[in-house]
């Protein structure tokens, strides 16, 4: 891509950037939430690649200031300062280009929610249960790293430890962006505690994660969800919080990509509070049906992709966790590391990154950038 190619895209997008600037002052539109919110991210995507159209000029403007200098000056010493000046100046432009590619690419509007995470333990039976267990406090170590807060919505215990089944919701900066990547099916390979003869067993965990669903993002009609509350010693006892107000809500919904119907059920039992849990309840009930209704989209990025990093089938093998070996695979990107221990205790980014980097390379290519 050309120098002239990419402040032409840059040069285009400034007329728009001033134009929602001034949207996003308009009482009328402040007053419209929804066409509030679009803008407000339009106006944060567009300000990063003003910025960047800023930093790209002065940088090919020092390149030519320096070039001019050095083509008609005879000082010693204002040489040296613009051939320093070039050499940093070329050495960034490629950098600067690469940034500017990236956010050129259409960004997944999700990328900066807060997410919703289900974990269930697979086949496996007992060591599923324990390795899902493992694989909720290796977030919670990795939410910690990244000073995130992390809020349990329900769980079910399994009979030898770790969680039948766990579901939280993560709060932050770009968590859903982050976490996207762990979407999949994790199997270990270990010697399980149950196991008498030392032998090694192959278990697994599913892993999703979902957008937080903002409340303008779906239409529900909260006036057709039927509610029940129960106490921890009651209906709804095996949530191991062991808290009282809990909550259960079912809706019927009509699936718009199938037109089919069905009923989803979601219990909260995270707080003492009643209104709170309904509250949650609510918001998991909106990004679960705003997760179905995207399905189709992700499904169609999909199709045009040879491989996914971030949107492919939830029941495909992502990652391998070899314990006698202390080997972590993920199995997209070939990516493999030798330090369990640490992975396990939340040291998760590094893999991350490398996932990111892979997706990226994907979309630049889609773009022809």
């Amino acid at each position: 891509m050309s120098d002239n190619s990419i402040l032409q895209k840059l040069d285009g997008l400034v007329g728009r950037f001033d134009e929602v600037s001034t949207l996003i002052t308009d009482p009328s539109v402040i007053a419209d939430q929804k066409r509030y919110v679009r803008l407000t991210k339009e106006y944060k995507e567009l300000e990063r690649l003003v910025s960047a159209r800023k930093k790209y000029i002065q940088t090919l403007g020092n390149i030519e200031e320096a070039k001019d200098i050095l083509s008609g000056e005879q000082d010693i010493e204002m040489r040296k300062l613009a051939s320093e000046e070039l050499d940093k100046s070329q050495q960034n432009l490629p950098e600067i280009e690469e940034e500017i590619k990236l956010l050129l690419i259409p960004v997944d509007p999700e990328d900066g929610k807060n997410a919703i995470v289900e974990i269930r333990g697979g086949a496996g039976g007992d060591e599923a249960a324990i390795f899902a267990g493992d694989l909720f406090r290796m977030y919670s170590k990795y939410c910690e790293i990244k000073g995130w807060s992390l809020s349990i919505s329900s769980c079910n215990e399994g009979t030898s430890g770790g969680f039948k089944e766990i579901i939280f919701t993560v709060t932050g900066d770009h968590v859903y962006g982050t976490l996207k990547y762990e979407s999949g099916v994790h199997r270990v390979q270990r010697v399980p505690q149950t196991e008498t003869q030392g032998r090694v067993h192959t278990s697994a965990a599913t892993v999703a994660i979902l957008p937080e669903a903002d409340e303008f993002d779906v239409e529900i009609n909260e006036g057709e969800i039927k509610w029940d509350t129960f106490r921890s010693s009651g209906a709804g006892g095996q949530n191991v919080n062991k808290v009282e107000s809990g909550v259960r809500l079912r809706y019927v919904w009509k699936n718009p990509n199938t037109g089919v119907a069905e009923e989803i059920l979601i219990e909260c039992t995270e707080t003492r509070d009643q209104p709170k849990n309904k509250e949650r309840a609510l918001s998991r009930l909106r990004s679960f049906i705003y997760d179905k209704e995207r399905r189709k989209y992700i499904d169609d990025i999909a199709l045009k992709r040879k491989t996914m990093v971030s949107t492919g089938d939830r029941s495909a093998k992502i990652r391998t966790y070899n314990y006698p070996q202390g080997r972590i695979t993920d199995h997209r990107i070939n990516y493999t590391i030798y330090n369990l221990s640490a992975f396990m205790n939340g040291d998760i980014q590094n893999c991350i990154d490398h996932l990111i980097v892979a997706e990226n390379a994907e979309r630049i290519k889609e773009s022809e950038l």
